[in-house]
């Protein structure tokens, strides 16, 4: 299931969207429960004020896009580069000044294997600030 998609007027059966929810799950936390869960933390220490739904929407969306852009062919910097420019049409989701956070994050996230050890709340601001300076 997409990011937004509204079950309640879906003409899919439930047995679909169970099976495509699974997939999304299998395709956004790969590393399954441990993943999301050090995720969740890790999102909390960057935006001690949102919420766990108010970070991960944004982190998905820009997992989405970035994921996406590779697959279409794009190198990493062109994949980087697309979220950047796509945070305009999303605003609503992606906050301008959280943009390069978040696109830290999935970069991190593209990277971790079973252990699941994301860089700390630093770490990813470190990065995200280093990413502002070359834009």
């Amino acid at each position: 299931m997409a990011l937004g998609e509204n079950s309640m007027f879906s003409w899919k059966s439930k047995a679909t969207q169970e099976r495509e929810q699974e997939e999304y799950e299998k395709w956004a936390f790969p590393y399954g429960q441990k993943q999301r869960e050090r995720l969740e933390a890790l999102l909390l220490s960057l935006f001690p004020k949102e919420s766990i739904p108010a970070t991960m929407v944004p982190f998905l969306t820009c997992k989405e896009l970035y994921t996406s852009a590779l697959k279409k062919g794009a190198t990493t910097v062109e994949a980087i580069e697309l979220v950047k420019n796509k945070q305009k049409k999303y605003k609503w989701i992606i906050k301008k000044k959280e943009v390069s956070t978040y696109i830290a994050l999935v970069l991190a996230d593209a990277k971790i294997d079973e252990q699941c050890a994301y860089p700390n709340a630093y770490e990813i601001r470190r990065r995200a600030q280093r990413m502002e300076e070359d834009w």
